[in-house]
């Protein structure tokens, strides 16, 4: 079976296709290179085929996928604040993507995002009320709805994550969009201050790419329609994230806090993940200790 990953050379989705190939899979990539890399995609080994293009395109492409991973959406709020036509794109690009799964009948597992939750108070369920706070989360909520859109009507089965905040290797390529594990650790890593607004008292729910990379092939072998939490249930501050930095790099560096310039800026996540337990046998392996162990590993060994 040919499996499309959608945004395959980003982030996530270059770690998914490298856990693809090695299991066999034959895996074409889609991704027009905003904020993905072809190095992310290098040295795999496996049947794979790139196609440099959005996921506009993915409706009209010459491909018949068994499965699909759709992640590629742009996927940080400050993407959507400078350009709210994103928001289109987003959902234009998940509809071609839809259209695809309709015509080849394969399953579509998308991302979706925990900033849903935003202005919420934690622990986060997926039945919780979504309200409304900015364009990402607006098109990441149409998103849904899109998914659920072509369930109802022509029976495409879906699955939607919520991803917490994830971090891990090939994160490069986002840049300024990078999770702030990545981003505290190259400064850090650089002999630098990281910059936190506010305090850093602000909690998130961590969790290691790998571990988001078995959530997503776990929601692929899953009969389950809708949307599930992807996080690890347990959430640390920013000054518990810096704290873990230095003793992993024996460093003492102290970060520079700064008022916050961010309007609706998310103070806390937490997962409540006993539905996607209960729903995928999924349960998040790594703590945010180990996960940065091997986060700090990759950097020195690249």
């Amino acid at each position: 079976m040919s499996i499309l990953v959608t945004g395959g050379a980003g982030f996530i989705g270059s770690n998914l296709v490298e856990n693809l190939l090695a299991s066999g899979e034959e895996v074409a990539v889609l991704d027009n290179m905003d904020t993905g890399s072809m190095q992310n995609l290098e040295g795999l080994k496996g049947s794979l085929k790139v196609i440099q293009a959005g996921c506009g395109s993915a409706a009209s492409l010459d491909i018949d996928p068994g499965a699909i991973y759709h992640l590629g959406i742009p996927s940080s709020s400050p993407m959507y604040k400078r350009n709210p036509m994103l928001v289109g794109d987003a959902v234009n690009g998940t509809i071609a993507v839809f259209e695809l799964a309709r015509k080849s009948g394969a399953k579509v597992v998308y991302a979706s995002s925990s900033s849903l939750y935003n202005g919420i108070t934690p622990p986060h369920r997926e039945d919780m009320g979504i309200l409304v706070t900015d364009y990402y989360t607006e098109a990441r909520l149409a998103i849904e709805r899109v998914a659920e859109l072509y369930y109802h009507l022509f029976n495409v089965p879906s699955l939607g994550l919520r991803f917490f905040s994830v971090y891990g290797p090939k994160e490069k390529a986002k840049k300024q969009y990078a999770n702030m594990v990545s981003q505290f650790m190259w400064e850090m890593m650089a002999g630098t201050a990281p910059v936190i607004f506010g305090d850093g008292s602000q909690t998130r729910d961590f969790v290691y790419v790998k571990d988001i990379v078995a959530a997503l092939q776990a929601a692929m072998r899953s009969d389950y329609q809708g949307i599930l939490n992807a996080g690890t249930g347990a959430a640390y501050s920013f000054n518990q994230v810096i704290d873990l930095l230095n003793d992993r790099l024996g460093s003492e560096i102290q970060p520079k806090y700064v008022d916050n310039p961010i309007k609706n800026y998310v103070k806390d996540t937490l997962a409540d993940t006993s539905k996607t337990e209960k729903v995928l046998g999924f349960k998040a392996k790594r703590s945010l200790k180990e996960g940065i162990d091997f986060l700090v590993d990759y950097y020195q060994r690249s």
